[in-house]
């Protein structure tokens, strides 16, 4: 057996359709991020602006959330010390779990060290313990959802992107008795589209399902005290479970759950991912805490990130640019074609000092290759002018507006 071989054709293929991934490196400029350096030479780093983060509202920078940091640093240092169980317990993650509970009007919450594990454990966790279990996914559910459905062992319908006719068709075709599950998110990553919470919620009520909403892109970006699009929409108490992230809005890193005492109890007691993981570092923690619950208090960020990412897309639509209908603050750019994608990140790096990520498959179906531009609350008129002209003058180089 070649192992050299097979492994060296599985990058060639990858090289071959125009989809191998090319990280970046790069270091932000604290205090005033989206300016960072990118050390993509030998002449030293380079000056770039950063349009493609996830720290939506610049969160990782902000003076409260780092002077929190480097205080539990110095008052309990850098590690947690192991699991949960053993260990790495401590009252940071005491009180940011009461404090991520709250903001989702749940009873309990529970920490992980991502949110692919949090979606990977919890969903795992509840379908092996619900015998015979039904799960009904959405099509364009996150990698980490549809990883846990698998790992949970338990049947799976995938009812097609936000069709609430088709949900129905499979939860009327589904055994009365049977447990049922809905997966599915608030803001969908790629697209920017926002599933019908409440819709979905009546569908479970009438045919006696439990639902599972992830919040990943929506949390600290919606809502009074930024809950999500389900506090937005005043439905968090009717979902059973909401699963966030906190290092997106939030700016720094872990996962987490909402629900009922009972249910985080079952997760905790159960879930290898969560059992046999050390915990999160205290000191991610203390950050987290601070950004909750300043985000809980000012909507200062959220507003100037709505009004940029607005302000985006009519730059874009201005310049004739292939911008795809988003309802919230993600800013795709349709390309269609990887090779194509990669070559217009490549010269907005090295020509303009601007840094975007291609997204290709399978993040994306074949076909919908993107870039993908998330405007934050510190991009201001003339990072964005600059940008649009930048693609406008690109899109021209390559000939993209007739093939558009």
């Amino acid at each position: 057996m070649d192992y050299h071989r097979i492994f060296a054709q599985a990058i060639d293929r990858l090289h071959a359709e125009g989809r191998y991934r090319v990280f970046v490196d790069i270091l932000r400029n604290k205090g005033s991020y989206p300016s960072a350096r990118c050390f993509a030479g030998h002449n030293g780093p380079k000056p770039i602006v950063v349009w493609c983060s996830n720290d939506y509202l610049g969160m990782g920078q902000h003076p409260k959330v780092v002077a929190a940091m480097e205080e539990a640093l110095h008052d309990v240092g850098a590690g947690s010390g192991g699991t949960r169980n053993i260990g790495g317990n401590t009252h940071y993650h005491v009180d940011l779990e009461a404090e991520l509970a709250d903001l989702h009007g749940k009873e309990a919450a529970l920490l992980f060290t991502s949110g692919y594990i949090s979606n990977e454990a919890t969903l795992s966790t509840l379908g092996k313990l619900l015998p015979g279990c039904l799960i009904f996914s959405d099509m364009l559910n996150h990698a980490s959802m549809i990883a846990g459905i698998r790992s949970s062992g338990c049947e799976k319908r995938v009812f097609r992107h936000n069709d609430l006719a088709h949900l129905e068709e499979l939860l009327r075709e589904a055994p009365t008795e049977a447990p049922k599950l809905i997966a599915f998110e608030s803001v969908y990553s790629m697209d920017g589209d926002v599933a019908p919470i409440a819709a979905i919620c009546d569908l479970a009520d009438k045919y006696n399902a439990i639902t599972y909403l992830d919040e990943v892109h929506a949390v600290g970006m919606y809502g009074p005290r930024g809950g999500g699009i389900s506090e937005r929409d005043a439905v968090a108490h009717r979902v059973t479970v909401i699963e966030g992230t906190l290092g997106k809005a939030f700016g720094v890193m872990g996962g987490y759950v909402a629900a009922d005492r009972n249910i985080i109890d079952v997760v905790r007691s159960y879930a290898p991912g969560f059992i046999f993981t050390t915990s999160l570092s205290p000191v991610l923690a203390a950050g987290v805490l601070a950004s909750v619950r300043h985000l809980k208090e000012s909507a200062a960020e959220r507003e100037a990130q709505q009004a940029n990412a607005a302000t985006l897309k009519r730059l874009f639509a201005e310049a004739g640019l292939p911008a795809m209908a988003s309802a919230t603050h993600i800013v795709p750019l349709l390309v269609g074609c990887p090779v194509k994608a990669k070559r217009i990140s490549d010269i907005l790096l090295a020509e303009y000092g601007i840094y975007v990520q291609p997204i290709n498959f399978p993040t994306v179906p074949r076909g919908t290759e993107r870039l993908r531009f998330t405007p934050g609350p510190h991009h201001d008129e003339a990072m964005m002018r600059e940008l649009t002209g930048a693609l406008a003058e690109i899109w021209d180089r390559l000939e993209m507006r007739a093939a558009a």
